[in-house]
């Protein structure tokens, strides 16, 4: 196994396109309604799967239809489900998505199950078998979000794994309470500019790196959207244009990258190809409905990779 993936699980009800909000007691109709995976455990892995890395995931989720879902669809793409443990007395996390004809999304999430991962939960036999564990969608994990995951971290890092760290949108506004534990212990930070600016309570990418470096960590990559990425590590710092591409959903874009960019760091790729190859999964991903239906396979990716313009981006 090359990778480990630790976090949330979560099935994504996604409509598009949502224009308007129906009024109260009214109904809006909407061209596409889908059931997908979601969720950064169950994202990353199966784009990191698709990719052709040997994946498991590591997470919680209800004794329901939902549940029963999220595993079968691991299960069918030979992802390694040991780790995910089945919950009672809670439902699988959902998001219900709703998609604006530009591919921008507007969430409404239950935390479900993934409020219920605990430490004890994170079978390290799984975690052992892989070279890199990432923990995927910090800070939406209240059972496991801070110290017990910096144990987890330090855990992994003793028994010689590498470790990435990816967050979400905090609502509770715990930021850096939560992260900083964790940042001694972080070899690859891969948050968005949005959540990396809360987390670290400085605006510039540079300023962010220099903070989250500081603790230890040794690579930084800043999902930056519509204006691609940053990379820093400690010899080399890049800002990465998008790839042009037609929007149609944004779901998973971010857990795509963190695909793309864990896949480098395993074919022992240098910093740059290694962000471009991220921005292409993610580029790739934005292309359909659904967290990873648009992901292709490494050979298709670099193909695309070559042959896809980049949008120049005025800093």
């Amino acid at each position: 196994m090359q990778v480990a993936c630790l976090g949330i699980m979560v099935a994504d009800v996604v409509a598009r396109p949502v224009v308007d909000l129906p009024a109260r007691g009214r109904l809006t109709l909407v061209e596409q309604m889908e059931l997908h995976t979601g969720g950064c455990a169950t994202n990353t892995g199966i784009s990191l799967s698709k990719l052709g890395v040997d994946t498991a995931v590591l997470g919680a989720v209800g004794a329901d239809g939902f549940g029963d879902f999220v595993v079968s669809r691991l299960m069918e793409h030979g992802i390694d489900s040991r780790g995910v443990r089945r919950k009672s007395g809670v439902n699988t996390s959902a998001t219900m998505v709703m998609v604006d004809p530009d591919g921008e999304r507007r969430f409404l999430h239950y935390l479900g199950a993934n409020a219920k991962l605990s430490e004890d939960d994170v079978d390290f036999d799984v975690v052992g078998e892989a070279r890199i564990l990432h923990i995927a969608g910090a800070l939406v994990m209240p059972g496991i979000d801070g110290e017990p995951t910096a144990r987890v971290l330090r855990k992994a890092k003793k028994m010689g794994l590498t470790t990435a760290f990816d967050t979400v949108w905090d609502a509770r506004g715990n930021w850096m309470k939560l992260v900083e534990p964790c940042l001694p212990y972080i070899d690859v930070m891969l948050p968005s500019l949005a959540e990396a600016r809360m987390i670290a309570g400085r605006q510039k990418p540079e300023e962010i790196a220099d903070l989250f470096m500081s603790y230890g960590v040794s690579i930084v990559g800043l999902k930056m959207g519509e204006e691609g990425s940053y990379l820093r590590s400690k010899d080399r710092e890049l800002y990465l244009p998008p790839f042009v591409v037609r929007a149609v959903d944004a779901t998973g874009a971010g857990d795509a990258y963190v695909a793309g960019f864990l896949t480098g760091l395993l074919q022992e790729w240098d910093l740059e190809k290694t962000g471009r190859f991220a921005n292409a999964v993610g580029a790739l991903c934005v292309t359909a409905i659904g967290a990873t239906t648009g992901i292709r396979p490494l050979a298709e990716t670099l193909e695309f990779m070559e042959e896809t313009p980049v949008r120049e981006v005025r800093r």
